[in-house]
């Protein structure tokens, strides 16, 4: 088969967007979704079924004129490799066709360690998981990796990642590429999370324009336009960590610069904070987590404030009220709809939700908050899985690439996909 043109591609993929999505499952409802005409939406749809992309099912009932046979997308010909990479842990999991988890692992990893022990040990999980579910390497489809530091998006190399030494334009593409022999796209771990929040169903127009922020270890943001990810010029838009929020020149960031929004308010400076207070003897009980484990971490620092220990409590108040204020910066620039907050911070209980959103408001124009929703993020650890899953589905059935594998019917076994006209992307 050859190359289709850009406008049957642009065809194709509507057509099996709407029967992936089940806004249409016969040829009728395709036709009366898209305006083709019977024998173009035949044509189109005989070479997706030849394609494997699309199965035949059973007859619908008759409404008085032809039965018309349902078409259902192949979920399961292929599967998607995806792992998301925090400070302290990873999630690996392996994906459906349509996003859907079928299986995962939680592991903690420090990504200090460097590139290769930590690679190592996703890939390990990777497999163990292909394993479980019965799948093999030639029905893998794509492999969608999100990593805790900035990532060029086009190269899909980590780029002076803060945390992350060692990790400095190394090569994770081209690692995945040599073990699956399928193609690999690597971004920011926080825009995977906004991209999973997006693709839960019903999401696009419930969030609107997204504004989904991690707090964590460090803290990062994703951003969304019209139900699209939005990465900016070079795939770093959002990198609100490190902001300057503080002229304090004595708190020096993992960055290497000081006054940043992390290294005042994210899990590090409530670890931080919170050794200070427990050497101090001013909080018992953080003083107790510190004997007990030799260290201090921003869990103790929410545990303790949900215990009541008032130094905590004021800890998380401050720590809320600086992301409350960058958050509001953000509304006043960007205008969301809706700010998710997701990570281990996040979930450190309603006091600090509410000091974050009270400081929004306070804080922005009244027009820019009249309709926006904070809350926290709806999914679990398995939103950056399916972020990563989308991130590569989205690639392989954009016009770029979906004409080059096409007439393979899968993407498998093709790594070189990433490059067009020699330009990696």
């Amino acid at each position: 088969m050859d190359e289709p043109s850009t406008e049957l591609l642009e065809s194709y993929a509507r057509l099996l967007d709407l029967v992936r999505s089940g806004k249409a499952d016969t040829r009728p409802a395709l036709s009366q979704r898209t305006g083709l005409g019977r024998t173009a939406i035949t044509q189109r749809t005989s070479t997706l079924l030849d394609a494997g992309l699309l199965e035949e099912g059973e007859l619908n009932p008759s409404t008085g004129g032809r039965q018309a046979r349902t078409l259902r997308f192949r979920k399961d010909a292929g599967h998607i490799l995806t792992a998301e990479l925090g400070a302290t842990s990873f999630t690996a999991g392996v994906t459906d066709l349509m996003g859907t988890v079928l299986a995962k692992r939680h592991r903690d990893c420090d990504i200090a360690q460097g590139p290769d022990p930590v690679l190592d040990e996703v890939e390990t999980a990777l497999e163990d998981l292909l394993n479980e579910i019965g799948g093999r390497r030639d029905q893998v489809w794509g492999v969608g990796i999100g990593l805790p530091g900035p990532v060029e998006f086009a190269t899909a190399r980590p780029s002076e990642p803060p945390i992350m030494p060692g990790w400095n334009n190394y090569p994770v593409r081209e690692r995945f590429v040599r073990r699956y022999s399928a193609p690999v796209w690597v971004d920011n771990e926080v825009n995977l999370l906004c991209l999973g929040e997006l693709r839960t169903p019903g999401a696009v127009t419930e969030l609107g324009d997204l504004l989904y922020v991690k707090i964590g270890t460090g803290i990062g943001a994703g951003i969304s336009n019209g139900g699209r990810l939005h990465r900016g010029a070079q795939g770093c838009a959002g990198d609100i960590g490190h902001a300057a929020v503080s002229d304090d020149n004595s708190i020096v960031c993992r960055c290497g610069k000081t006054g940043c929004l992390e290294a005042v308010a994210g899990g590090a400076a409530l670890a931080r904070d919170g050794a200070e207070l427990a050497r101090s003897g001013k909080s018992p009980a953080l003083a107790a987590a510190l004997e007990a484990n030799g260290a201090v971490t921003g869990a103790d620092v929410t545990a303790a404030a949900r215990a009541g220990d008032h130094h905590a409590v004021q800890l998380l108040v401050t720590a809320g009220r600086r992301i409350g204020s960058m958050l509001a910066t953000m509304v006043n620039f960007y205008n969301p709809s809706t700010i998710l907050l997701g990570g281990k911070v996040a979930g450190a209980g309603d006091l600090f939700l509410a000091t974050i959103r009270e400081t929004i408001y306070r804080r922005s124009l009244p027009l820019s908050t009249r309709e926006l929703r904070i809350e926290r993020a709806r999914l679990g650890e398995e939103g950056g899985l399916i972020g990563a899953a989308y991130m590569v589905l989205d690639e392989l059935f954009s016009v770029r690439y979906f004409g080059l594998w096409l007439p393979e019917g899968s993407p498998s076994g093709m790594p070189w996909l990433h490059t067009v006209n020699g330009r990696a992307g």
